[in-house]
């Protein structure tokens, strides 16, 4: 692998893949922010008026394509349990019998496969750094770099599309932690599409305007492994929490930390 794949993921993010989940791909414009490619479309006064959601498990098109269909199970979990844990912030969610004025569903159209071995090279350097007591941090190598394209929409009771969002995005070298795994990357950057698709849900608007918002005290607990705001998310099981941060610092695959959703007996 060399400097081209990195600018097969540019290119890759760039071209915004789309798959056929969505229900009508009109009227979405283009949006995104300096590292995400997106196009969307909202409508605001019926998606402020709700107050419950339903959140259908992300599928996934990808196919095999040489992935373990346990690591694409736990990043299509990750998006779950990431949904989940960030649309609480305004909406009572609910479980999978139970109606809803929002039913949320996200299809991963595209994965770019991380490769291990450039993943290994970067998570030696970068603790060799730390080991020398570099104060600055090192970037990972430019080559190897996974990513991540998704379409999720919100319909209502009727069926009617009041949000649609497509995603794409790929890692970096300063802000994407390497990990060893073929999924490493699409994992990291579940919880991104997440929380934008989320923001633009639950505030009607466009989520790559305006400033950052403050992760919330409910998020910032199930993400370091607490119980979520509401048991319809304990299907998809609990975050890592300080465990998955340790694993992601060496660059361990996520299933090392991550158990996925919860099996019902």
């Amino acid at each position: 692998m060399d400097l081209k794949r990195g600018q097969v993921v540019l290119s890759w993010v760039k071209s915004l893949p789309e798959g056929t989940s969505l229900g009508s791909q009109a009227g979405m414009r283009p949006s995104g922010g300096m590292l995400t490619q997106a196009r969307l479309r909202v409508d605001s006064a019926p998606v402020l008026a709700a107050q419950t959601v339903r959140i259908v498990p992300t599928s996934t098109q990808v196919g095999s394509r040489g992935f373990d269909p346990n690591d694409l199970a736990l990043v299509t979990n990750a998006i779950d349990r990431a949904l989940c844990t960030d649309l609480a912030d305004r909406f009572k969610i609910v479980a999978t019998s139970q109606p809803a004025d929002l039913i949320v569903q996200a299809t991963v159209t595209n994965i770019v496969a991380t490769n291990r071995t450039a993943a290994a090279g970067s998570v030696v350097a970068s603790l060799g750094g730390a080991v020398a007591g570099l104060g600055v941090p090192i970037p990972r190598l430019p080559i190897g770099l996974g990513g991540l394209a998704i379409e999720a929409e919100a319909v209502d009771k009727d069926g009617s599309q009041r949000a649609a969002m497509l995603w794409s995005r790929g890692a970096n070298m300063i802000t994407t932690r390497a990990r060893v795994s073929a999924v490493g990357d699409a994992y990291s950057l579940s919880s991104a599409f997440a929380s934008d698709f989320s923001r633009m849900v639950v505030t009607g608007k466009d989520p790559f305007k305006g400033m950052p918002a403050i992760p919330s005290m409910q998020r910032l607990r199930a993400s370091l492994g607490g119980n979520p705001k509401y048991d319809a998310c304990k299907a998809f099981g609990t975050a890592p929490g300080i465990p998955g941060i340790v694993a992601a610092r060496f660059g361990l695959p996520p299933a090392w930390t991550d158990k996925g959703a919860v099996i019902s007996q």
